[in-house]
């Protein structure tokens, strides 16, 4: 059983540290590759399915550390400069998905309810709103000293379309990991079962 430390901040090891670098190559290709374009730089994209796989399976830091990691990654692709204010509004949505375990949506021992699949959608809209609509504006002005109303545009684009991802194809991944791990974790049992006799 995970402490509520290892629960947000991760159990890391090797296959933590593996995990949030291919998870931040795969969000950096899919901001560029994996959507459709929602808004000015903005796109409706698959890379949200990041943090709920990382988040799910490794704890809340390594899936804001996969966010954010992986939005300088897309800068990088996409040529078009870097814009840390969008990485930290990722880091803080990635962090905020990845709380599920404090909830007791459990993926790693085939915990997911319907209770846990509201908390999470209504925590993806909460996240949403924070990281764009309020941090994200925020590391413009400080970084940049930019003009706000475009930022806000693009946010509230960003905010409504990773929400519809999150919680459109996020609930149903969570869902299959956590009956995955459910029968893997019956087998286990089966198996020590078997031993003891």
């Amino acid at each position: 059983m995970k402490s509520t430390s290892q629960k947000i901040l991760g159990v890391w090891n090797t296959k933590t540290v593996v995990a949030v670098a291919i998870g931040a190559a795969l969000f950096g290709v899919l901001m560029n590759y994996g959507g459709i374009p929602v808004f000015t730089n903005t796109k409706l994209t698959t890379a949200m399915i990041i943090p709920v796989i990382v988040g799910a399976m490794f704890g809340a830091l390594p899936a804001a550390i996969a966010c954010a990691v992986g939005n300088l990654i897309a800068d990088l692709i996409g040529g078009w400069g870097y814009w840390f204010d969008w990485s930290i509004g990722n880091g803080v949505l990635g962090f905020i998905v990845g709380l599920l375990p404090l909830y007791g949506a459990n993926i790693d021992e085939g915990i997911f309810k319907p209770v846990h699949a509201i908390i999470y959608a209504v925590a993806c809209v909460i996240g949403n709103a924070l990281a764009f609509g309020v941090i994200t504006p925020i590391m413009t002005t400080l970084f940049y000293g930019g003009e706000l109303e475009v930022t806000f545009l693009q946010a509230m684009a960003a905010g409504l379309s990773n929400t519809l991802v999150l919680v459109v194809i996020g609930i149903p991944i969570l869902i299959i990991l956590a009956r995955r791990n459910a029968r893997s974790t019956d087998l286990k049992l089966e198996e020590k079962e078997e031993q003891n006799i």
